[in-house]
């Protein structure tokens, strides 16, 4: 097993890439308004290409209300996943979308990793990382 310190959100090793191909719960660390991390499990998906990572979740969840309150610059955050001592860490700006094709691109990319299709929820909505930082050891 290769030990990664970091690399390059928008071209990952092959090894750093496969293990976010496979199935694993993630966590997203969001701040809270007092500056206190706010961490919750979730499913994660990442498009190196688009340097962005995706969450799916109810646009009235606390995570969804602390990216929001970060304002137009987004959020500082980071998801992780972790599998025995293989773990991996990406870092970036947060922002809430509620636009349909968007929140519909981070469903299609949800059941692709997870293997089913989430049930329907209009309220809805993705949060999208611009990614800054990979960190870990696949």
């Amino acid at each position: 097993m290769a030990f990664t310190y970091s690399v390059d959100p928008g071209d990952p090793d092959a090894s750093y890439l496969s293990f976010w191909r496979e199935r694993h719960l993630c966590t997203l660390t969001t701040l809270r308004p007092d500056g206190t991390p706010h961490l919750v499990p979730v499913g994660v998906t990442y498009d190196p290409g688009a340097r962005l990572a995706r969450v799916i979740t109810n646009g009235s969840s606390a995570k969804a209300r602390h990216v929001r309150a970060a304002g137009d610059e987004g959020a500082p955050v980071a998801v992780c996943q972790v599998d025995g001592r293989r773990w991996a860490t990406l870092e970036g700006r947060a922002v809430v979308v509620t636009e349909p094709e968007r929140v519909e691109e981070a469903v299609l990319r949800h059941a692709e990793r997870y293997g089913r299709t989430p049930s329907p929820n209009p309220a809805r909505v993705a949060i999208e990382i611009t990614l800054t930082r990979a960190l870990g050891r696949p």
